[in-house]
C-alpha cells in the first residue's frame, strides 16, 4: 500500500529529527559543538515527495550524485527555495564540469587533475565558484573514485597554487567490507597536515563513527527517506 503524502511528510521529519539526535549524540562524546557538523541529505534516486518532506521540515543541504537527475530536480525546487546549498557527491566526468560548476554550491568529487582543470575553466568562464573537497580513496580500490593518499598533497597544490580552486576539505568513502574507523582517522590526519578544515566522512551506516572522528559534514540519505526510489 501507497503511503500517503502525510505519512511521508511525517516519517522523513522523524527521521531527520533522529538523525539529528544522534548526531548531537556523537558530537557530545567527542566533546564537540553539534553546529560544527552539517547534515547533508543525500537525495539522490529519491522521490519529489520525499526531497519537498524534508524541504518542509526545514531541512536546506542536499546532496546528489548526478547531475542530470539533480538537475531535473533543483532547476524548479530551488525558485522556491533559493536558500538550498547543494553538494555534488558522485564521481564527475570532466565533460560536465560546467553544468555542475552552474547547480552546485560545493563539489566533493575533485580526484584528479583533468577534472580539477575543467572545474578551473568553467569556474573562471561562469564567474562561480564553488568551494571543493577532493576525495581521498583511503582503501585504494581501484574500481572506486579518489585520488590515492599518497597523491593528494600534488593534487591540492595543483587546485591551490595553478588553479585557485577553493578547496576547504577532504571527502572519503571507505570500503564497504572494512570497519571505518581507521579510514576516517586517516583522513583527518591528511586534512591536518595540509591545513584543510573540512572533512566529509560518514554515510547512513557510519555518520556517528565519522562525527566522533572529526566529520564536519556527513553525507546521509537513506536514514532520512527511507530505501532509495527504482530508476
Amino acid at each position: 500500500m501507497a503511503e500517503t503524502a502525510e505519512a511521508t511528510r511525517a516519517n522523513v521529519a522523524a527521521n531527520l529529527a533522529a538523525v539529528r539526535a544522534r548526531i548531537a549524540d556523537a558530537a557530545a562524546l567527542a566533546d564537540r559543538d553539534p553546529d560544527d557538523i552539517t547534515l547533508v541529505a543525500i537525495s539522490k534516486m529519491q522521490s519529489e515527495e520525499r526531497v519537498r518532506a524534508a524541504l518542509e521540515a526545514g531541512h536546506r543541504v542536499f546532496g546528489e550524485n548526478r547531475i542530470q537527475e539533480a538537475q531535473a530536480r533543483w532547476t524548479a525546487l530551488r525558485g522556491e527555495y533559493p536558500d538550498v546549498a547543494l553538494h555534488f557527491v558522485g564521481h564527475l566526468q570532466s565533460n560536465k564540469a560546467a553544468e555542475v560548476v552552474a547547480l552546485c554550491d560545493v563539489i566533493e568529487s575533485v580526484d584528479r587533475p583533468k577534472l580539477a582543470r575543467a572545474l578551473a575553466r568553467e569556474m573562471e568562464r561562469q564567474n562561480r565558484h564553488p568551494r571543493c573537497f577532493i576525495q581521498v580513496n583511503t582503501g585504494e580500490e581501484p574500481q572506486k573514485g579518489g585520488v590515492a593518499p599518497a597523491e593528494a598533497a600534488a593534487l591540492l597544490a595543483l587546485c591551490r597554487d595553478e588553479l585557485a580552486i577553493e578547496v576547504v576539505g577532504l571527502m572519503c568513502i571507505p570500503p564497504a567490507d572494512q570497519e571505518p574507523a581507521p579510514h576516517f582517522a586517516l583522513l583527518a590526519t591528511m586534512a591536518h597536515e595540509f591545513g584543510l578544515a573540512a572533512l566529509s566522512m560518514g554515510m547512513s551506516g557510519d555518520y556517528e563513527t565519522g562525527v566522533r572522528l572529526g566529520a564536519t559534514h556527513v553525507r546521509v540519505g537513506t536514514a532520512i527517506f527511507g530505501p532509495r526510489s527504482p530508476r
